[in-house]
C-alpha cells in the first residue's frame, strides 16, 4: 500500500481525508477505526483512475492517532500510522480541512472525503453548487469500495453557521464521543485564578471565550490550570441588519432583554435611522418590531403601521401575524422593501446549549410536563 503514497501533491492523483475513511464503519471490516480501509480505498482509485501505480496524498487530523488508541481494530495500525506521518507519507495537522481547500483550490486535484465542509464555505465559496472536486467512497459488492462523485450541494447560511460552531467545539474538545456539544461546559461562565488573565472575563458577556477542555477538565489557554465555574452563562442572541443584501449591523441581545428595532424607537431601542438611506424609509414605522429574548428563546411582535414580512430562511415572505412568532436562527424580517433583520445563524454558547438539552430524552424518573414556547 505505502507504493501508492505520495509526500508530494504535485504526483498525486487525489487527496485523501485520511480520517474520515479509517472512520467510515460502511468501508471494509467492523469495528470502530481501521487502517486496511485504506487498501480498499487504494484498489478503487486505481481502478477510477485506470492507473495501477496510482499515487495519494493523505492529509489527517491529530486527533486520528492521538485520541483513538482504544478503537482501532488493530492496535499495530497506531504505529504504522505513526511512521507513515515521521515519513511525511500522511500530512498531520489539528485540522485536516483547511489543508485538503487549500491544495484542491491551488492543484485541482479532487478531493477524497465524505465531509462536505460546511463550516468552510465562507472563506471558500467555491464548494457552492461544486459537482467536480469532490468523491466520497461508498460500500460495493464483495467488500469492495467504489469512488463516486459528490454534488456539494448550497448550503444556507444557518447550515454553515451552525456547521462552523460544531467545528469550533470540536478543536475547544466541547464535543463528547457522540459528536453532541457539552452543554454542561458551554453553558457556563469560567474565570481563570490567574488575576491579570481576561481571556474568560464574564464581564465581556457573550464576548468570553470558551474554555478548552483537556482530560475532561476545562483548563485556560493561556495558562493550562484549571478554570473555576462562574455560574450559568447568561444567554445571547445576534441579529443582522441588511440593507438591499449588504450587511449594514450587528446587534447582539442578552436573555431578558425586550427591545424595539425600528427608525426611531427611543432609549434603548435599535435605532435603524443612519443605517437605512432615505429613499428606504418610506415603509419604516418609528417603533416597527418589538423582541423579547427570554431563556435564549426570541419571540418578535409587530408594531409597525405596514406591516412585517418574515420567512423561515429561503422561501416566500409571508405576513407577521400580530401575535407576533419564535424568531429562530436563519428567520429573516423584511422590515421595508430591500431592509432586512436576520436572525444569525451562529449560536452563542447559551443558546447551542439550550438548544442541545431540548433535544436529550428526559430521564427515565422524570414526570411527564408539556412546556409551551
Amino acid at each position: 500500500m505505502e507504493k501508492h503514497l505520495t509526500t508530494d501533491f504535485t504526483e498525486a492523483c487525489f487527496l485523501v481525508d485520511l480520517s474520515h475513511v479509517v472512520r467510515n464503519q460502511h468501508l471494509g471490516e467492523p469495528g470502530a477505526r481501521s487502517l486496511r480501509r485504506l487498501s480498499l480505498l487504494v484498489d478503487a482509485a486505481k481502478a477510477l483512475a485506470r492507473d495501477p501505480d496510482v499515487k495519494l496524498y493523505l492529509v489527517a487530523d491529530a486527533s486520528l492517532r492521538r485520541g483513538g488508541r482504544q478503537e482501532f481494530t488493530d492496535p499495530a495500525d497506531i504505529r504504522l500510522l505513526g511512521r507513515w506521518v515521521d515519513r511525511g507519507l500522511v500530512e498531520e495537522l489539528p485540522d485536516a480541512d483547511p489543508r485538503l481547500l487549500e491544495l484542491c483550490a491551488y492543484t485541482g486535484i479532487p478531493v477524497i472525503s465524505g465531509d462536505r465542509f460546511r463550516g468552510h464555505r465562507d472563506e471558500h465559496p467555491w464548494l457552492q453548487g461544486n459537482t467536480d472536486d469532490f468523491l466520497e467512497a461508498v460500500p460495493a459488492a464483495g467488500r469492495t469500495v467504489r469512488l463516486v462523485p459528490v454534488d456539494m450541494g448550497v448550503a444556507r447560511a444557518v447550515d454553515m453557521s451552525r456547521k462552523h460552531e460544531e467545528d469550533v467545539l470540536k478543536k475547544m474538545g466541547l464535543l463528547d464521543g457522540h459528536r453532541t456539544p457539552r452543554f454542561d461546559i458551554v453553558g457556563r461562565n469560567w474565570r481563570c485564578e490567574e488575576r491579570r488573565c481576561t481571556l474568560y472575563d464574564t464581564h465581556k458577556g457573550s464576548a468570553a471565550l470558551l474554555p478548552r477542555v483537556v482530560g475532561g477538565v476545562p483548563r485556560c489557554q493561556n495558562h493550562g490550570t484549571a478554570l473555576v465555574d462562574e455560574g450559568p452563562r447568561r444567554a445571547t442572541v445576534q441579529l443582522k441588519l441588511l440593507v438591499v443584501g449588504e450587511l449594514k449591523g450587528r446587534f447582539t441581545l442578552e436573555d431578558g432583554t425586550r427591545v424595539k428595532v425600528g427608525r426611531a424607537p427611543g432609549a434603548g431601542g435599535i435605532t435603524l435611522h443612519g443605517l437605512v438611506p432615505d429613499h428606504l424609509t418610506g415603509g419604516l414605522s418609528r417603533s416597527h418590531v418589538e423582541l423579547r429574548v427570554t431563556g435564549g428563546i426570541v419571540h418578535v411582535t409587530d408594531h409597525s403601521t405596514y406591516g412585517t414580512q418574515w420567512r423561515p430562511g429561503p422561501g416566500p415572505w409571508q405576513p407577521l401575524r400580530p401575535a407576533g412568532r419564535q424568531y429562530r436562527g436563519g428567520d429573516e424580517l423584511q422590515l421595508a422593501e430591500g431592509v432586512v433583520l436576520s436572525r444569525s445563524g451562529r449560536r452563542f454558547p447559551t443558546e447551542l446549549a439550550q438548544d442541545w438539552q431540548r433535544r436529550q430524552p428526559p430521564p427515565p424518573e422524570a414526570t411527564t410536563e408539556t412546556r409551551l414556547y
